[in-house]
């Protein structure tokens, strides 16, 4: 007998592309000529995403590929360089809300039932990465850092967001956010100042979710922290020692507690509740998590956390799943 979960017809991949083609038809157009129509191409974009096409030339062979077309609701493929003009100058809030309808459609028929992960909270994972990177071309909003050589590299980022579950392979994405030339200089400056327009966004998109978010150590700051609970969001971070000095070393003594999965792998916990995160904000209460895994064949890994949500013995080891769920 059959038992997998039938899936809804309104949440079938032909109804969420035919749904993401209505908004991209709701998009002004300023250009005053076109070949390819703007929903074509904001839908090309998502089929050389979906399709894992390694390039937009590689993208570009499948312009006359009438099964492409039907799937992903296309009358025209652009070619690569009509594609890059006319996406490069698409707002962001124009797209932000094609996520946040597709999101509404998946929480309205269930769809993210399957990706709750802990007391009614999803995890979402926040974290920043790259998207273009040159030494000689570049824009008004490229990033500039300098290499080893002495270069100027030119670079485009973003901050993503995705709903995960450590059980799960898919993902739900969540409307990104560019790192601006505006944000700073250095690295950790760039992501906050962008984390803190994502985490406003995403609570004003959906002010309703029950989120935890789980980013990298660059996020373990009490600025970010305090952001984060501004906008009511829970949160597991990882920490490190060489940027939380004062919190290691409160965290020297905590409770225990070790267990075994069915392949003989080991846990070991160690965890405190109430602790300051730092010397200098000592108002800042964060719980700790450390975290030792040890394989059967002896293999290790160690991993710590800070997190607002109270950790027990009967907690611990989701809450650890939950933070490599990154």
């Amino acid at each position: 007998m059959n038992t997998s979960p039938r899936v809804r017809k309104d949440l079938n991949a032909d109804a969420l592309f035919s749904l993401v083609r209505s908004e991209f038809e709701k998009i002004p157009d300023k250009r005053h000529y076109a070949a390819v129509s703007l929903p074509d191409a904001l839908m090309s974009g998502l089929a050389l995403f979906s399709l894992k096409d390694p390039s937009l030339l590689a993208f570009d062979a499948r312009r006359t590929d009438e099964t492409i077309k039907n799937i992903y609701h296309l009358k025209r493929i652009p070619s690569d360089t009509n594609m890059r003009t006319t996406l490069d100058e698409v707002n962001l809030a124009f797209l932000e809300r094609v996520f946040t309808k597709v999101l509404a459609k998946l929480q309205r028929g269930k769809g993210l039932e399957d990706m709750m992960f802990y007391e009614g909270y999803y995890l979402i994972s926040n974290d920043g990465t790259g998207y273009f990177s040159s030494e000689t071309i570049h824009c008004s909003q490229c990033l500039k850092k300098t290499n080893r050589s002495g270069d100027t590299v030119y670079t485009h980022q973003f901050l993503g967001s995705c709903i995960v579950h450590p059980d799960k392979r898919v993902v739900i994405p969540l409307c990104p956010e560019p790192i601006k030339n505006t944000d700073g200089g250095a690295k950790n400056d760039c992501e906050r100042n962008a984390g803190k327009r994502l985490l406003a966004r995403l609570r004003r998109n959906h002010p309703r979710l029950r989120a935890i978010i789980i980013e990298d150590a660059l996020a373990a700051n009490a600025p970010h922290v305090r952001e984060l609970g501004k906008h009511d969001l829970r949160y597991i971070i990882g920490a490190k020692p060489d940027g939380n000095a004062f919190l290691f070393a409160a965290a020297a003594r905590g409770t225990e507690h070790s267990t075994h999965s069915g392949d003989g792998t080991e846990h070991r916990f160690r965890f405190v509740n109430d602790l300051p995160l730092n010397e200098s904000n000592q108002d800042a209460r964060v719980n700790f998590i450390e975290y030792w895994e040890t394989k059967s064949n002896g293999k290790q890994q160690h991993f710590t956390w800070i997190t607002d949500l109270p950790v027990t013995i009967e907690n611990v080891y989701t809450l650890m799943r939950g933070a490599r769920a990154r």
